[in-house]
């Protein structure tokens, strides 16, 4: 399973790390080197969460980023989830 928010799509994004050394020109230095640059990742922080949805009256499982449940907590489950994909509108009773 990937590293995705199910909500908001977020997902790892590859990037990179800047090695420095030497005195800032601001601090009487001769001004930041830069000595390596490597790759590395940063990574969506997920929850895997239950949610209760109280119009479909059942709880519904999702892995989240900690923006989307912001979002969840201000939107609310229900609209959340259905703009999101993840559940369907209750069927009209008869």
């Amino acid at each position: 399973m990937s590293r995705v928010c199910q909500i908001t799509g977020k997902g790892t994004v590859i990037g990179r790390q800047y090695s420095r050394r030497g005195l800032a020109k601001r601090k009487g230095g001769i001004g930041k080197k830069t000595t390596g640059i490597s790759p590395r990742t940063f990574k969506v922080n997920l929850q895997r969460k239950r949610i209760w949805v109280p119009e479909l009256n059942r709880t519904v499982r999702v892995r989240l980023s900690t923006r989307a449940l912001k979002t969840i907590s201000r939107n609310g489950a229900f609209r959340t989830l259905l703009d999101a994909g993840l559940v369907r509108p209750p069927k009209p009773k008869k």
